[in-house]
């Protein structure tokens, strides 16, 4: 089994939160981690008619052992602006103008390999995962329709 480093496996967790946070709120996941050389989507989801290519970003609020938990574990709740505005580090910060160029360039690549229509809906969204283990809650923020 490979061993992923612990950045990794804390991204795998808030991906997999978030995934079922997506599902619990009506949308269906089309896929996750799709990876080509230029760019990742971390997942891509449906609601209605609109595609969601939605960035994950996890930040682990409380240095606690981290090494059995899995995205069941977790009791999650929405965030309110106010709890964000007085947060020092925003993990959405990371979405930075490089990962913007490759994640467009993997959603032009995922859209013409699934034969989507030229006037298939699409939006960005970013979903941010802030994991404490410690009373193992996740605060989810959902960002949606970003604009680059």
């Amino acid at each position: 089994m490979e061993k992923y480093s612990e950045k990794r496996r804390i991204g795998n967790l808030g991906e997999d939160i978030a995934s079922m946070f997506l599902v619990k709120q009506g949308y269906r996941i089309l896929d996750r981690n799709y990876l080509k050389k230029w760019g990742e989507l971390d997942v891509v989801a449906q609601l209605s008619d609109t595609i969601h290519f939605i960035e994950v970003k996890s930040k682990v609020s409380q240095n606690v052992s981290q090494n059995s938990f899995t995205a069941r574990d977790f009791r999650t709740e929405l965030s309110r602006e106010t709890d964000l505005a007085y947060d020092e580090y925003r993990p959405e910060e990371n979405v930075h103008y490089w990962k913007q160029k490759r994640m467009l360039r993997a959603i032009q690549t995922y859209i013409l390999e699934k034969k989507f229509s030229d006037d298939q809906e699409w939006q960005i969204d970013v979903i941010t995962v802030k994991l404490n283990f410690h009373v193992k809650v996740a605060i989810i923020n959902h960002i949606e329709n970003i604009v680059f």
